[in-house]
């Protein structure tokens, strides 16, 4: 894989970039989930997604609760932790609108509620090509109206790729009807970037996603339709960003979308809000998988701890 990755024309030099954790990361995550997925059928690549993610599954910590129950007919897992605090999370999961669901992101979740003592509430959001945009936003904020109908404690949102892009749409939406999340955490969301922004040009070809099969997810989530200017699609494409609540966003500096998040980011702080972007030196797409393989994942992850610590409260995180 380095070799290939070293003789293709243009690309930034991942070899010295990315270290030998996140190669050795990389290597497993191929022996399921191939580069070139995207060629195969969507039930193939919902097989070697799902057999992926079990591989890097770490299992849930002693003394959490887990349940599966619906919100607005759509179909949850709760988790509680042993010790609690006051709030809760409604977490997306990532897979391109495509692939992933309650088990893929399993243990992320069960890991991050225990963590910081927040019950989370993951969102098996309908997916494309099947149920193409809005279900899967439909569902989002189904749930999350439902439940912040229902809370009188700190609500914040999250997500991770096309979960971060329904955290961030369900916050223009909630802003747009009066609600009030505390906060939201967007870990490498894709937004509705422009394909001309550096992190685009620059890392096209990454490991771990490119822009090619954004392009394929996109399309299947659009069903073929021009769907710009749509800001619940694609946020970047609101014209107002004021009045979100505070925010931080987590990339990686290997990534096509990192771009998504900085621009994001610098849009809610002109507007004045508040906002703070974290770009994962030497970190690739979807390394939340590896926080148990990388020294980096782990620090990253841990700042996500952190950071929903203190969106919970309504105050960005100081990550210093």
């Amino acid at each position: 894989m380095r070799q290939r990755l070293r003789q293709s024309k243009g690309l930034p030099d991942y070899c010295q970039l990315l270290d030998q954790e996140l190669w050795a990361f990389l290597a497993r995550t191929e022996r399921h989930y191939p580069p070139d997925a995207v060629n195969l059928s969507v039930a193939e690549q919902r097989q070697v997604y799902d057999a992926m993610c079990a591989d890097f599954d770490l299992g849930r910590p002693e003394g959490l609760t887990v349940v599966d129950k619906s919100f607005s007919s759509v179909r949850c897992r709760v988790y509680t932790p042993p010790e609690t605090v006051a709030g809760k999370v409604v977490f997306f999961h990532g897979g391109g609108f495509v692939v992933g669901g309650l088990d893929s992101h399993d243990s992320i979740c069960a890991e991050l509620s225990t963590a910081t003592g927040l019950e989370f509430v993951a969102v098996d959001y309908r997916l494309s090509p099947e149920h193409p945009y809005p279900n899967d936003f439909n569902d989002a904020w189904a749930v999350f109206d439902e439940i912040s109908e229902d809370n009188n404690s700190p609500l914040v949102l999250c997500g991770d790729s096309a979960g971060g892009n329904l955290a961030a749409a369900v916050a223009h939406k909630a802003r747009n009807e009066g609600a009030s999340p505390s906060g939201v955490l967007l870990i490498y969301p894709g937004l509705g970037g422009d394909f001309s922004w550096p992190s685009y040009i620059d890392h096209a070809n990454a490991p771990g996603l490119s822009t090619r099969d954004m392009e394929f997810y996109g399309n299947l989530r659009s069903a073929g339709r021009d769907l710009s200017g749509d800001p619940y699609y694609a946020p970047l494409q609101d014209a107002d960003f004021s009045g979100l609540p505070p925010t931080v966003v987590i990339t990686a500096a290997c990534d096509p979308l990192a771009s998504d998040g900085e621009v994001y980011c610098t849009r809610i702080k002109a507007a004045g809000g508040e906002a703070l972007w974290v770009n994962e030196e030497g970190l690739v797409h979807a390394f939340l998988r590896a926080r148990n393989m990388s020294a980096k994942a782990r620090a990253s992850f841990d700042r996500m701890i952190v950071s929903l610590k203190s969106l919970r409260t309504g105050s960005l995180p100081d990550l210093a």
